[in-house]
């Protein structure tokens, strides 16, 4: 894949994510809101998946560490509106 494609998809990922938090910091979104959560686990995956090609270990580890939050987030949402609906 071409470099220039990789890497505007770790910026779109970069600005998911400082987006997401710029959000929450206004107090503009919920982080229990499925749109939080989606933006980061998006974003997250995006970032993971351009440091397949440009590795550095230590935004890996924190990209895995950032899409397990992201998805333990989405489980919780799922969760909470499942229990509503019964």
């Amino acid at each position: 894949m071409h470099n220039n494609i990789i890497d505007a998809i770790g910026m779109l990922g970069t600005l998911m994510v400082i987006v997401a938090y710029y959000l929450l910091q206004l107090e503009r979104i919920d982080p229990k809101s499925l749109g939080y959560n989606v933006m980061n686990l998006v974003g997250a995956v995006f970032l993971f998946f351009s440091l397949c090609f440009n590795f550095n270990l230590a935004s890996l580890v924190i990209e895995v560490f950032w899409i397990g939050a992201s998805i333990i987030g989405l489980w919780k949402y799922w969760r909470r509106h499942a229990v509503s609906e019964i």
